[in-house]
Parts: C-alpha cells; structure tokens; sequence
C-alpha cells in the first residue's frame, strides 16, 4: 500500500520520465533476448497497471467506454485505407519489392498466424499501449496536445532503432533504395518513417479519443503488410 501511495504522488512529470526509462528497458530487452511475442501482453498490462497506480483513469488512457463506437469507427476507416494502397502498391511492379520482406516470406498459415495473432498481439498491443495510451495520458498531464502529439511520434520513431540494423538485408525494396549506403541510412529512415507513422496514429488516437482508432491503423500497416506481401511473393514467382 505504501508503495502504491507513492506511485500515486509522484509529480507527473517525474511518472514521465519514469515512464520512457521503462520504454527504454523494454525496447533493449525485446531487441536483446529470443523472440518472445506471447510476452508482449503481458508488458503492455504492466505498464497499464502502473498508469493506473499513477492516477491515470481509463479515459486518459484511451480506453473509455463512452468512446469505443468512434474508435472503432476510425479503426476500421484506416484499415480500409491502408489496404487500398496497399492493393495499389503490389500491382505496380516498380513499388512492388518493398513488399518482399524475407522475414515475411512465409507459407500462407504462418503468414495468416502472423498477420492475425503474432503482430496484434506482440506488436500493436504493446506498442499501442505504450505510446498511444500510458505515455500519452503521462504527457497530457503536463504539456499541451501538439507536445503530446510531437513526442509520442519521435518516442515511437527512435523505439524502431533496434529492430532497423539488420532491415537493408531482409527487404530487397530497402536494400534497392539505400543503394548500400550502410546501417546508418536505414536506421535515420526508419526512425523518420516510423515517427511519421507514429504522428498518424497520434492524430487518429486524438480526433477518436479511442486506442481503437490508431489500433486498427497500426495493425493495418503491419499486418495487411504481411498478407499483401504475400500476394507479392506469388505475384513475383508467376512473372
């Protein structure tokens, strides 16, 4: 009880910075340990339990009751979008290699696994709650929307970093585009992608008030990502 009642009296900008330091934490020990996506829930409830325990109510996190319906309906919008250009994308064949992703080049049942369990649950869900949720009701409490919104994105950007140093070899659409210029041209694209990325599903979580809405966004760019590049690799072996 003690510790909780400090938890609760922490200024909230130290629970901030608390906060990223954890961030932190997580992104080293994912990018350090094995694969361990089942895991990833459970860290995402983790650090829901300790918005919670820092004053944080379920509206501050996005998850409000009274805004599941426009959630949703933002959610589903954004993966209606993001599955039209996808479609464009694999039909043309000169954007079409950003689509094989060797780490993605899977039989259909895994790809659908992948697509359906593995990224929701060990990518959105996490990354959803960490940015879009705790951070972000952290940051509300003491900086203006815009700064919300502008540090979340670049947060979620460099969060990206890790995961960036070995892309070039798995993606021949990003290998193609740095012309191998190295590690460093990749990582400085990523981080700026995914922070543009991150602004995007900001403003959804904003004009929604819902983690559903740039759930269903995050989910349609990673997932659909994986099942469009599916059609890719076919489209590949039959031309």
């Amino acid at each position: 009880m003690t510790l909780l009642r400090a938890r609760i009296r922490l200024p909230p900008r130290v629970a901030t910075a608390l906060t990223v330091g954890a961030l932190v934490g997580v992104a080293i020990g994912d990018y350090v340990l094995p694969s361990t996506w089942w895991l990833r829930p459970v860290e995402a409830a983790a650090l829901i339990g300790w918005a919670r325990a820092s004053g944080l109510s379920w509206a501050q996190l996005g998850l409000g009751r009274n805004r599941l319906a426009s959630g949703l309906r933002w959610g589903l919008g954004a993966v209606a979008v993001v599955a039209g250009v996808y479609l464009i994308g694999v039909l043309v064949p000169l954007v079409r290699p950003a689509f094989q992703d060797s780490r993605y080049h899977q039989p259909a049942g895994q790809a659908l696994f992948t697509a359906l369990v593995v990224i929701p649950f060990g990518t959105v869900v996490l990354e959803e709650v960490a940015f879009r949720s705790v951070l972000w009701g952290m940051l509300a409490r003491h900086s203006r929307q815009w700064q919300v919104l502008a540090t979340t994105s670049l947060l979620f950007g460099l969060w990206h970093v890790l995961p960036s140093l070995h892309l070039a070899s798995a993606n021949p659409g990003v290998d193609a585009a740095v012309g191998g210029r190295g590690t460093a041209v990749v990582v400085l694209a990523t981080v700026a992608f995914t922070a543009a990325g991150g602004a995007v599903f900001g403003e959804l979580r904003r004009r929604s008030d819902s983690l559903l809405a740039s759930a269903g966004a995050h989910w349609a760019t990673n997932g659909l990502g994986v099942l469009f590049g599916l059609l890719a690799w076919s489209l590949a072996r039959g031309s």
